[in-house]
């Protein structure tokens, strides 16, 4: 199925512990509406099998699995993930630049191989839940923002398609790296929502005047009790209902 010209900006992230609930969920929503995310908990539970549904639904799936190894294992990874059919795929900045042009290069064959779209590759810069004392006590001296530049630029040089990074940092990258470079943001906590355990919130539409590209929201919608009617509100924050 092809993807929609022009992708939703929320991306709903289906974290949940079990396939039913999460596919439940799913057909409930609109794939005009918004995109979906699979992460780690989900896809250890119940393997690629999810992600097939939902790109068959035709949904845009951000298979967030953050690739973080040797350089081949990466690559072997990412093809995999390109065969599945999902949108976008992510990869941790840090694996450097060997990784990154690695995950590059296996993404475009694979998608080439099978006469499909090359889904987006983007690198995780510095995860949400971090602020500075967190970063320092892993040998990172750099505050988040500029550790997020430093990984961002990496990434783009290495010719990925954007990162995933704090709305926070969202002015900073978006002013060094242009207006072409995908910022997806996580910690995306309309007002009045618990900021659960991430560290450096944004509200939707704040993260998107602030320079984000996706934004990615869970709890909010997942947990809401109407999710639907939570999505709806959100997009018509963003001024993006259909």
């Amino acid at each position: 199925m092809s993807m929609p010209a022009n992708p939703p900006r929320v991306i709903v992230a289906l974290d949940f512990a079990d396939p039913g609930p999460a596919v439940a969920l799913a057909d409930r929503l609109d794939p005009r509406q918004c995109a979906v995310k699979v992460g780690k908990e989900l896809f250890v539970v119940a393997g690629p099998e999810p992600v097939r549904r939902l790109v068959e639904r035709g949904f845009n799936v951000f298979l967030d699995l953050k690739f973080h190894d040797i350089p081949n294992t990466v690559a072997q990874a990412c093809a995999a993930a390109t065969r599945l059919g999902v949108w976008m795929v992510d990869v941790h900045a840090a694996g450097g630049r060997a990784m990154l042009t690695a995950a590059r290069d296996a993404v475009a064959t694979a998608a080439a191989g099978q006469g499909g779209a090359r889904p987006l590759l983007v690198a995780v810069t510095v995860l949400t839940s971090l602020d500075a004392a967190a970063l320092a006590e892993t040998g990172i001296a750099a505050d988040p923002g500029a550790q997020a530049l430093r990984l961002a630029t990496l990434a783009r040089d290495c010719g990925l398609d954007g990162v995933v990074c704090s709305a926070v940092e969202a002015p900073l990258l978006r002013a060094a790296l242009g207006p072409d470079f995908a910022l997806v943001t996580p910690g995306i906590r309309p007002a009045g929502s618990a900021t659960d355990d991430q560290a450096r919130i944004v509200a939707p539409e704040q993260a998107l005047a602030l320079g984000a590209s996706y934004l990615v929201i869970g709890r909010p919608i997942t947990a809401a009790t109407d999710p639907v009617a939570a999505l709806a509100a959100i997009n018509r924050s963003l001024g993006t209902s259909a």
